[in-house]
């Protein structure tokens, strides 16, 4: 009997201990569970926050290089409504400059000088706008200070540049740019204007009340279609026309997508596998039929066609599609691939909205991309306008420091959705190159583009 008891005490100490070290496991489990959340939540968290101090810095970098680009172009503007139109612009470009660098994770202490740079900016050029728009000359002393400003500001474009680099290659993170790294970035911009401010300061107190792509790429959306000219076609017939412009040979099969009706041209989509299972994608406008868009993806590993062949290649093909007189006039290249603008040329005079751009492959030359939207949106013939203003009587209406390379005449769209006439100048002001375009007619200064020269093109702002 006793034997028995003992047994039975025994038997509850296991059960109690097996009890006990369930509770434990269960405990542990919870415990981890509890941990792994907390620093998955933590994780997501600084993973949001990092994302957005990237976002407002990518905001702050876009908005200083605008900021200097207007500058530039403020430089050189001849005509009151022009200068005062880019000084608008660096005033309103500036201001959002100071919002997005309101919100990065550094002591403002350490940023003041940048802070104080826009701030400054944003200022005199809100004073100088008020002026011109008030029929008051700019004065030189106007003029040399926003040249300084302009220099200052490159100099913090290309600060914000490489720190970008920095942050974009690993090598400085958020977290150290709130403690121990920030002393490096401030006296970075420290030294771009340590007492450069104080000689402009004097003069804010004066005042009371204070694109690529090439030139016009981002061009008219027409709603009159002028180049789209044809009868509606049914879908068949667009995949007959996608066939003959890729090539029979090429192709293994073609899947129709359906229509696309509410876009700015309502057209028929096509995905074509070539015979090396590749992928082709392909638009045919559904009124006359016109290649809106086709693009060949592929990888392109090596660069042995030179410029001079892929222009000639690119051209070559336009002349065989029906697109005459065509004319280059910038092109950018990346990953092995050249995407080429073109502009309609009427009687020696360059008309910027009928564009087309044609992607060409460094590696044997293959055509393979078109987007020919602002070319069916726009494209006539012109009534050119009558030329009252010489190219002489233009070019003294061109600031002095432009050293003009290249003359000729061009037709721009505006903003109002109407087209101008003018003599377009490029030229260059020390190291930058520009576009000034005057109006044919009334000789008034319509646009100054930055020309962007890089290792991948020529672009324009």
């Amino acid at each position: 009997m006793n034997n028995f008891k003992e047994k039975m005490k025994n038997f509850g100490k296991k059960v109690r201990s097996k009890r006990l070290n369930i509770l434990a496991v269960a405990l542990l489990i919870a415990f981890i569970i509890i941990v792994v959340y907390s620093y998955t939540t933590q994780k997501k968290y600084r993973q949001s926050i990092e994302n957005n101090y990237n976002m407002a810095f990518c905001q702050l970098v876009d908005y200083v290089q605008d900021v200097e680009v207007y500058l530039a172009k403020s430089i050189i503007s001849n005509s009151a409504e022009s200068g005062a139109e880019n000084l608008t612009y660096i005033w309103r470009e500036a201001n959002l400059a100071q919002t997005y660098l309101s919100m990065l994770p550094i002591n403002s202490n350490e940023l003041e000088n940048t802070a104080k740079f826009l701030n400054q900016v944003s200022d005199y050029s809100y004073a100088l706008s008020r002026k011109t728009i008030n029929n008051q000359q700019l004065s030189q002393e106007d003029l040399d200070n926003l040249d300084k400003l302009h220099d200052y500001s490159l100099q913090l474009e290309n600060t914000l540049n490489q720190l970008s680099l920095d942050i974009n290659d690993g090598r400085i993170s958020w977290g150290e740019l709130t403690k121990e790294a920030s002393p490096v970035f401030a006296q970075q911009v420290s030294n771009i204007s340590q007492d450069s401010f104080s000689s402009l300061e004097e003069n804010f107190h004066e005042y009371a009340g204070l694109i690529y792509d090439g030139a016009y790429s981002e061009h008219l959306t027409n709603p009159e279609r002028r180049g789209l000219t044809g009868d509606d076609i049914n879908e068949e017939t667009a995949k007959n026309k996608a066939i003959e412009f890729v090539g029979k040979d090429k192709i293994k099969e073609i899947t129709s997508n359906g229509i696309t009706e509410n876009a700015n041209i309502p057209s028929y989509d096509f995905s074509i596998t070539t015979n090396n299972n590749e992928n082709i994608w392909i638009s045919i406008s559904k009124k006359g039929g016109h290649i809106i868009f086709m693009n060949h993806n592929r990888e392109v590993t090596t660069e042995v066609i030179s410029q001079e062949e892929i222009d000639s290649i690119a051209s070559k093909f336009l002349e065989e599609k029906g697109f005459k007189n065509m004319k280059k006039t910038y092109f950018i290249k990346n990953s092995g691939i050249v995407t080429i603008n073109y502009a309609y040329e009427q009687n020696d005079v360059i008309v910027y909205p009928d564009l087309i751009k044609v992607k060409v492959a460094l590696d044997n030359g293959e055509i393979l991309g078109i987007e020919t939207t602002g070319y069916l949106n726009s494209h006539t013939e012109r009534t050119l306008a009558e030329i009252k203003v010489t190219k002489e009587e233009a070019r003294s209406k061109i600031n002095p420091k432009l050293q003009i390379e290249s003359k000729g005449l061009a037709i721009i769209p505006t903003e109002f959705q109407t087209e101008i006439m003018c003599w377009e100048f490029k030229g260059r002001v020390d190291d930058r190159e520009f576009l000034v375009y005057i109006n044919v007619e009334t000789g008034k200064e319509e646009d100054i583009l930055v020309v962007l020269n890089t290792g991948e093109g020529t672009l324009t702002m």
